[in-house]
């Protein structure tokens, strides 16, 4: 008979590997959705010119019907952060305006407040996100925030506590 331990590391390596499996998916579909946006970027274009070139009807041989026109600026697709969005790796200058809102929230509520000096833990974090506090909840926010921590954009203490960079620190105090 397996041990509860064992039986318990079993699913917690199951669920690692489906969240990974996840993830992938998540980037695929964020690459395919990229993709997407650029063919209907060139459908849009060309469906402005076809209208442009009809309207020009029959009378094209005309010189001032032969002015070329600036193309229509092609459209402009905001690009926000998605939920569950792979973390950049945090550079000089970077702020958490290019985390996806649910990293942002971990590291701005950081910032705001970074603690006692040793840092929070997973559950405190999870309690000022407005979360339930039950495992699943608080291993969501750990993850995170360790996902943040491999990123450069957060820093753990070796009992495990989370905290934003030194230089963050420092710049929000003055």
């Amino acid at each position: 008979m397996a041990s509860v331990m064992g039986l318990l590391e079993e699913r917690e390596t199951a669920a690692r590997v489906r969240v990974e499996e996840l993830q992938a998916e998540v980037d695929r579909c964020l690459a395919e959705l990229g993709v997407a946006e650029a063919v209907l970027e060139r459908r849009v274009i060309a469906r402005a010119e076809l209208a442009e070139a009809l309207a020009a009807g029959d009378d094209v041989t005309d010189p001032a019907r032969l002015k070329v026109r600036d193309p229509a600026p092609p459209a402009q697709v905001a690009k926000a952060p998605v939920a569950g969005a792979t973390v950049v790796r945090r550079r000089e200058g970077m702020t958490a305006e290019a985390l996806a809102p649910q990293y942002r929230r971990i590291v701005e509520l950081l910032q705001a407040d970074p603690g006692d000096g040793e840092g929070v833990s997973a559950k405190e974090l999870a309690a000022r996100l407005g979360l339930e506090l039950v495992p699943a909840k608080i291993e969501g926010v750990r993850s995170r925030a360790k996902r943040l921590v491999e990123r450069e954009w957060l820093m753990a203490s070796p009992s495990g506590r989370f905290m934003p960079r030194a230089s963050w620190v420092l710049a929000v105090g003055s």
